[in-house]
C-alpha cells in the first residue's frame, strides 16, 4: 500500500499491486485494473519511487528482518 494525495491535498492509501499504468497529462493519472483512475499530486516518478519502495518492504526482507542482514560481503 503507497499513500498519495489526491489534488485538493486530501491523502489516501493505494494498493500498488492494482496499478496497470501511470500517465503525467501533465496532472498524474494511476489507472487500476479494474479500470478506476485516481488523479494525484505525486509526479510519474514519485508514484515509481514509493512503489519500488513499497515492494522492497515486502519482498525483500521477511518478517523480523533488518536490511542489514542482508548487506552484500564482498
Amino acid at each position: 500500500m503507497i499513500l498519495l494525495h489526491r489534488l485538493k491535498g486530501n491523502e489516501f492509501v493505494l494498493n500498488a499491486s492494482h496499478i496497470e499504468c501511470l500517465e503525467a497529462n501533465p496532472d498524474t493519472t494511476i489507472t487500476l485494473s479494474n479500470d478506476r483512475k485516481y488523479v494525484v499530486k505525486e509526479s510519474v516518478p514519485e508514484v515509481i519511487e514509493k512503489i519500488l519502495e513499497y515492494k522492497k518492504r515486502i519482498l525483500v526482507f521477511p518478517l523480523g528482518s533488518s536490511p542489514d542482514q542482508f548487506k552484500r560481503v564482498e
